[in-house]
C-alpha cells in the first residue's frame, strides 16, 4: 500500500505565524500501528515552536521549542486538541510542557 494523502491544510495569522497539518494513511509499522503518518506544526518567525508527528523511526513525538519528547497518540481528535491547546499556551506567553 502507497501512502495517501488524507488531508493537508495550513492557517495564517495576522502576525504571520501559521500551523500546517499534514495527514497520510500508511501501512501499519511498529512505528505507526495506527496506520497514519501526521505532521502538525505551529510556526513563528521561521521557526517550529510547537509539532507533532510521527516521523520515520521516531515513533509519536512532540516538540516544544527545541526540546522533543514521546507522545501518546490515543487518536486524531485528542492530537488536534493538544496541538491547538499547546499553541493557544504558547500564543498566551506560556510554554508547553
Amino acid at each position: 500500500m502507497k501512502s495517501k494523502k488524507l488531508y493537508h491544510a495550513k492557517r495564517y495569522y495576522e502576525d504571520s505565524s501559521f500551523i500546517e497539518v499534514k495527514i497520510w494513511e500508511v501501512p501499519r509499522t511498529e512505528d505507526k500501528p495506527h496506520g497514519l503518518k501526521y505532521s502538525f506544526v505551529y510556526i513563528v518567525g521561521g521557526k517550529r515552536i510547537v509539532g507533532y508527528d510521527n516521523g520515520e523511526q521516531k515513533g509519536d513525538h512532540r516538540h516544544a521549542g527545541k526540546q522533543e519528547r514521546p507522545y501518546c497518540y490515543e487518536g486524531i481528535d485528542k492530537l488536534w486538541h493538544d496541538f491547538l491547546k499547546d499553541v493557544e499556551v504558547f500564543k498566551k506567553g506560556g510554554v508547553s510542557s
